[in-house]
């Protein structure tokens, strides 16, 4: 259950890419070599070493440009497809609602990349897993802000209550309509049953880059269906399988004490 979100106000964003910068600088995530593609948007794709990035998309409108810019990353969906595609628990829900990835149990079959909708998820090719935004599941859990909505200088990003988060967008898109901008709209809060990133958009998605009507792929569906079931019994079989090993290893323990006692009373 989500008692915390963060909202991004697309119309206040400046493109300062400061969020950027400082989701490299909190989880100490390496520089990317890139090439200029054309384009203001750097780096162009997410990976293992970009969690964040700002969009830049110029659009024509009737002779008219406007510039969308938006921060983007893992929307941290309640119906995730990559925790649906998982199939060893490793991408779970924390209990702030958060998607997260846990590194131990992850075998880098990166079927979670695939199944993603907004295509957030990069791949450690030399540790073999994957790797996103952790909505700062270290910060949060200590009563900061994520890095990204700290850094953020326009107000753009704000971290806070739910139902609070709702209000001020809901605000803010009826203030945008009544200056004009009458595709303007709030966007995760039905989608994929609500994301933690919420977005004021002043566009129609697409104009940002992001999917109109993202959902879980039917064969993700499928497949955790049918493996579902399969992944509670893995996890019972190793399970019982450590505590018989335990008991065991008690077991040959108590034994060699034992012997050792034996050996001493004979003396």
């Amino acid at each position: 259950m989500r008692h915390q979100i963060c909202l991004v106000d697309t119309s206040k964003c400046t493109g300062c890419r400061a969020c950027q910068s400082a989701c490299k600088q909190w989880n100490q995530l390496p520089a990317e070599s890139t090439t200029f593609a054309g384009a203001y948007e750097n780096p162009p794709y997410f990976s293992c070493m970009t969690w964040t990035k700002v969009v830049f998309r110029e659009h024509d409108d009737n002779g008219t440009t406007r510039w969308y810019m938006s921060k983007q990353g893992c929307m941290h969906c309640t119906d995730a497809a990559c925790v649906l595609a998982c199939p060893t628990g490793a991408v779970h829900h924390t209990h702030y609602g958060t998607v997260a990835i846990d590194e131990i149990k992850c075998i880098g079959c990166n079927y979670c990349a695939a199944a993603c909708s907004f295509r957030v998820i990069g791949f450690d090719r030399s540790a073999n897993f994957a790797k996103k935004c952790t909505f700062c599941y270290d910060r949060i859990s200590n009563g900061l802000k994520p890095a990204c909505s700290a850094a953020c200088p326009t107000g753009t990003l704000v971290f806070g209550d739910e139902r609070e988060i709702i209000r001020r967008a809901q605000g803010r898109v009826q203030y945008l309509r009544a200056h004009g901008r009458e595709d303007a709209r709030i966007y995760g809060l039905d989608e994929v049953q609500g994301t933690a990133m919420l977005y004021v958009l002043a566009d129609v998605p697409e104009r940002y880059g992001l999917p109109a009507d993202p959902r879980v792929p039917i064969q993700t569906r499928i497949w955790n269906a049918i493996y579902g079931p399969l992944r509670i019994a893995v996890v019972l079989a190793v399970t019982f399988s450590i505590w018989a090993n335990y008991n065991k290893n008690r077991e040959l323990d108590e034994g060699k004490a034992a012997k050792q006692d034996e050996g001493g009373a004979d003396r």
